[in-house]
Order: structure tokens, then sequence, then C-alpha cells
């Protein structure tokens, strides 16, 4: 895990960014996709859902959670992402909801710089990553 610095502007810029961002995507699909199958199950799925954090209360530290609960949410967050409801989650699927979600931290973190702790090749990572590279406005 690295400690970076980021605002929303820094993942929207990420994300516009339709070359970066789909590499990214289709990257980390590939890994997911343990079967090399181009489909997503929801047992491949499942440890990307739990990197989101969803309930990490403060600083990291996840909140003790009970296992059916915990189940419903991450039946929740695959039935997002598997848009025609058949089991598995192709890459437009998993391209369009990364693409949601990655707005949706943008619009909650807004244009005030944080730090944050990122885990490695985490999509937060690479929009860091990638505005790192940028040449400087003058």
């Amino acid at each position: 895990m690295s400690v970076e610095i980021l605002d929303g502007a820094t993942i929207v810029n990420f994300v516009e960014d339709e070359e970066a961002f789909d590499i990214s995507v289709s990257d980390l699909f590939g890994q997911l996709d343990e079967d090399k199958d181009g489909l997503l199950s929801y047992g491949e799925m499942l440890n990307e859902l739990k990197r989101l954090r969803v309930f990490e209360t403060h600083f990291g530290i996840d909140v003790k959670t009970e296992e059916e609960e915990a189940a419903r949410v991450y039946d929740s967050l695959f039935v997002l992402f598997d848009h025609d409801l058949n089991g598995r989650v192709d890459l437009r699927e998993f391209k369009e909801e990364t693409k949601k979600m990655m707005i949706a931290m943008a619009n909650g973190i807004g244009f005030v710089p944080l730090q944050m702790v990122l885990e490695p090749d985490s999509l937060l990572l690479k929009a860091v990553q990638r505005e790192s590279m940028l040449p400087l406005a003058a």
C-alpha cells in the first residue's frame, strides 16, 4: 500500500482519458478472470468487491460484519455489475459499472486534495500515477 494525495479531478481526468482507463480496467478484468473465459463469476469478483472496503469505518479499520449481511451487500454489488442478470459479468458491463463507481467516488471526494492509503494496482493508484506523469501546466 502507498499513501497518495488525490482529489476528484484526479479520478475524473483518469476516467475521461479513455485509453488509459480502458487499458487499466481491461487489465484488472483480465486479472480477475481466473478461468480466462472472458466472463467474471461472482466468485471471481468477490475479492475485488471486498477491496471496495464498504464496511470500513475510519482510517482503514474494518467493522466486524455478520456473514449474512456481508453476503447480501456483495450480492447487491455484483448485481450492479451484472446488467443482463445472467450471473456473469462481461468486460463491457465491468467497464460501465467501474466508470460509474469511479465518478461517484470523485463526486464524493470533491476537489479538496485528500491523503489516502491506496492498494497496489488499484484503479485509484493508477489515476494518481497517470496524473503524476502529465506535464505541469505553465
